[in-house]
């Protein structure tokens, strides 16, 4: 058995479901409010944020702002984000709750890893019903917005190894290398093949994670 170390959003959560929108809205608050050009975006030029804490993500993505207005649009994002996910346009990807409960019912311990604040964490925790099937929970903001390799560290101890690494982005395939973890790569969500490059395995679709997890555990027995 491994402990399975899972990134959230784009890999479990459908996260452009309410990210999607709910970025639009903020961005034409802000172009509305004369703090940007007003223009359009596309879905991959909205994804490709996905997987970044919101504080990282508005500092990259706006830099110019002033910091009290890039922190009030990192709220409204995530304020609309709630609202969504409460009134239910929310989703995980298709198949995930079958994974989730086959690898929990042979014996895997599975811990949930985000660069995601508290409050969102607990949030989808209610909504989706997440403690059916995560054993332990574990976001950036608990530990002060470390990276997720730097995160890994401290939490480990706490665990039995092996740990398997499984999520969408660079964030999580580094995290694998950095702590000499193996890891599986997951194309369906909003990275890149580039990000996933050096991941031991990539998967296609959710449904394809149990027999990763299961060739890996095999191949360190």
């Amino acid at each position: 058995m491994a402990s399975l170390i899972f990134d959230y959003d784009g890999t479990v959560h459908e996260s452009m479901l309410t990210y999607a929108p709910a970025f639009r809205d903020t961005m034409k608050w802000l172009s509305d409010s004369g703090y940007v050009e007003d223009r359009d975006y596309t879905d991959p030029e909205i994804s490709r944020w996905l997987g970044f804490n919101s504080t990282d993500m508005w500092q990259q993505f706006h830099p110019e702002l002033a910091p009290e207005i890039r922190e009030k649009a990192r709220a409204m994002l995530g304020e609309n984000m709630a609202r969504r996910v409460e009134n239910g346009e929310g989703a995980l990807f298709s198949g995930m709750e079958d994974v989730l409960g086959e690898l929990k019912a042979q014996g895997h311990t599975l811990i949930f890893l985000s660069n995601c604040r508290i409050q969102y964490m607990e949030r989808h925790r209610r909504v989706f019903a997440l403690d059916r099937f995560f054993d332990f929970f574990y976001c950036c903001e608990e530990y002060d917005f470390l990276p997720k390799h730097q995160i890994f560290r401290l939490f480990s101890p706490l665990h039995d190894a092996p740990f398997i690494v499984i999520g969408d982005r660079f964030h999580d395939i580094e995290t694998a290398s950095e702590n000499g973890l193996a890891s599986i790569g997951c194309a369906y969500g909003y990275g890149s093949m580039k990000e996933l490059v050096n991941a031991d395995i990539i998967v296609s679709k959710p449904q394809e994670i149990p027999s990763a997890v299961s060739a890996l555990t095999s191949e360190r027995n």
